[in-house]
């Protein structure tokens, strides 16, 4: 299945390789109607259900040992408006089939996070995102939801049609229902203009505020063992089109990207002390570039080398004092990290359990390679994250459970009140949500 998750012999695992299930079935339904009889079944044989997409949450938000539901044939564009500029599609579709037929139609999204391998459901109901200074994730872009809920009906919402559904299962982590299509807002395609530069760690975070306001979208990544940043802004374009090269692109983008990245974290693997010397020289070995090109040609980019990722959302204003703490962490440490730390911005949303529900937040984001031990950087990283009154990000590692998240998100209640109305009896329940929203 390549780099979706993978089944062998009745196991499901996720992308990363780090959570498995065993469910008693799986269910490929082809339509609402099908996927709603699969749900009452479930109920009379007092099974639970859960719907998996690619596997690309490293959380097991979407492990079950009860009905596993593969969305593979709800696919498709569904009907494009274009006096209302919106487009529905199929829950199952993934982000790059979208991006690829929206921009047939010349039309594309507004902002999107950086790969583009996950279905439309699971990357909203996890609450996916890019970075943006005034356009924010994939579900703050959402106009309509159609949910399968426990008692098997087929529920429509958007601001006008059940509001207070819409507000909560736009993100709303497999708890409320199956999702089974997604309305999105579009606009005629663009062009953004791509500048990425080498800047050291001290002047990022000194000018952090000045680049977050003079950029329509601004992310960094800092490498570890180095006071060395990559920056990342795109703005809007007049033009013209000026793409990657495709022997730069490829030598770019998959040679050192994905290539050499693959084989240095081998290495670094293999021989953890060789990891500093390895970010010194990956960290100079990008050079500036400028491109022009189509939104999802700029915003997402392949991701071949496996990993494990934490990533929690601060508050913007907290940012500087997070990364300078987790600098001084890694450097305090002896840990060795070969992979970069990625750091994006949101501005407030309106979505109940968003990471930037109600506060403009910056992100910051961890990664392990795969097979190598995390746990210990991981725990460091969560410990300054939440003295910021962070929030993890639903789809990747962390230890938080629902006593927390009642701290830190103000409208918990008002998620658990509706998930105790759509799904009473837990039919949606795994170990996971037993974890983070409580029994």
């Amino acid at each position: 299945m390549g780099s979706t998750a993978s089944a062998q012999n009745g196991t499901w695992r996720n992308w990363g390789g780090n959570v498995s299930a065993r469910p008693a079935r799986e269910v490929t339904p082809a339509s609402a109607e099908e996927l709603a009889a699969a749900v009452r079944k479930a109920a009379e044989d007092g099974l639970k259900v859960k719907a998996v997409g690619t596997g690309h949450s490293f959380t097991s938000i979407a492990a079950t040992d009860g009905v596993l539901i593969r969305p593979q044939l709800l696919t498709g564009i569904r009907a494009l408006d274009r006096d209302a500029m919106t487009v529905t599609v199929e829950a199952g579709t993934p982000l790059k089939r979208l991006n690829a037929a929206l921009a047939r139609e010349g039309l594309s999204l507004t902002n999107m996070g950086d790969i583009m391998e996950q279905t439309v459901s699971g990357a909203t109901s996890t609450g996916t995102h890019g970075t943006g200074r005034e356009s924010a994730s994939i579900a703050a872009q959402i106009k309509g939801l159609e949910l399968v809920t426990a008692d098997g009906s087929v529920l429509t919402c958007s601001e006008r049609e059940n509001p207070e559904v819409f507000a909560a299962a736009r993100i709303g982590l497999g708890a409320l229902g199956i999702v089974t299509a997604i309305t999105f807002a579009v606009e005629p395609v663009f062009l953004l203009t791509a500048r990425e530069e080498p800047m050291g760690f001290d002047r990022v975070l000194a000018e952090f505020d000045q680049l977050w306001a003079e950029n329509e979208h601004f992310e960094f990544y800092w490498f570890p063992h180095t006071g060395n940043t990559n920056t990342k802004r795109n703005n809007r374009s007049a033009g013209p089109e000026q793409p990657v090269g495709r022997l730069a692109g490829w030598f770019e983008d998959e040679f050192l990207s994905n290539g050499v990245f693959q084989v240095a974290n081998w290495v670094g693997r293999a021989v953890p002390a060789t990891i500093p010397a390895i970010a010194r020289i990956s960290s100079r070995a990008l050079s500036a570039r400028t491109y022009t090109d189509i939104p999802y040609k700029v915003f997402t980019s392949p991701r071949r080398v496996r990993f494990v990722e934490m990533e929690y959302a601060v508050p913007r204003e907290a940012l500087a004092d997070t990364l300078r703490e987790l600098k001084a962490m890694v450097d305090r440490s002896g840990l060795r990290v070969s992979f970069p730390v990625e750091v994006r911005t949101a501005p407030a949303d309106d979505i109940t359990l968003s990471t930037a529900s109600g506060r403009d937040s910056a992100y910051v984001a961890v990664h392990m390679f795969r097979g190598t031990p995390y746990q210990r950087y991981f725990t460091a990283a969560e410990s300054i994250f939440t003295a910021h009154e962070g929030r993890p990000h639903w789809g990747k590692i962390h230890t938080r459970d629902a006593e927390y998240f009642a701290g830190v998100y103000p409208r918990f209640a008002e998620f658990t009140a509706l998930r105790d109305r759509l799904d009473p009896q837990r039919l949606f329940q795994n170990d996971y949500l037993r974890r983070v929203l409580g029994a």
